[in-house]
């Protein structure tokens, strides 16, 4: 039997390619998956240094960090009825040579994302459910349904501001609506100092980007989006 907090089985994990680039953030439930089929390697960082563990020998690490009482706070730990084990940062795919494409795909996640799941009007934090997508500029007035004119809206807001703009609504917008990079799409978490081990792997302006600034529909409008 496996226990683990839900916080420590949702840690972010680093996913690089076999080339040592990295092409995107899972959970810790996903990259001992891969670690335990094999698909994946440790990359842990230990004095500047490099060094890959498998899954067994990562084990065999991490119990003997407990034996001898080396856990600290900025670790996470899953524990078993027989073993315990600690969350890895980084994880190298050892059969995936792709390079993640620049380009950030345009739907309903990824708008939510980009406004941290608040409607852009009234500025208020929403669970997904209750945001719906807004055209800034409605189709009617010939708004287009891209990152510059459509926004994420609480349901309220949206029937309120209804097929006018939002000048005409009186209603003001929390941010522009814009493109993101693929920086701003990155957990918010990295901020963190346990992750600070990505540094490496990530470019300067994506590291920079996201600790300044601390689901797969095709975008389109929301229940009362206009």
């Amino acid at each position: 039997m496996v226990t683990a907090s839900a916080s420590a089985l949702q840690a972010h994990v680093l996913t690089l390619n076999r080339g040592y680039v990295a092409v995107q953030i899972i959970s810790a439930r996903r990259a001992f998956c891969l670690l335990i089929k094999g698909s994946a390697e440790i990359v842990n960082v230990e004095d500047g240094h490099y060094r890959s563990y498998d899954f067994e020998s990562w084990r065999e690490t991490g119990e003997m960090k407990t034996a001898f009482g080396e856990r600290n706070d900025a670790e996470d730990w899953i524990n078993s009825v027989s073993f315990c084990v600690e969350v890895p940062r980084i994880i190298r795919l050892l059969r995936y040579d792709r390079v993640p494409q620049h380009g950030v795909k345009f739907n309903r996640h990824n708008i939510f994302r980009r406004d941290h799941s608040h409607c852009q009007y009234c500025k208020r934090r929403f669970p997904a459910s209750q945001l719906s997508l807004d055209h800034v500029v409605p189709r009617s007035r010939g708004g287009r349904t891209t990152w510059d004119n459509i926004v994420s809206a609480c349901l309220k807001c949206n029937a309120a501001k209804g097929g006018r703009t939002p000048r005409e609504a009186g209603m003001t917008l929390a941010n522009p609506p814009r493109k993101p990079n693929r920086s701003l799409l990155l957990p918010q978490a990295v901020a963190s100092k346990k992750y600070t081990c990505w540094q490496s792997f990530l470019t300067p302006s994506q590291w920079t980007n996201q600790v300044e600034n601390p689901g797969r529909q095709t975008a389109q409008t929301g229940n009362r989006a206009s």
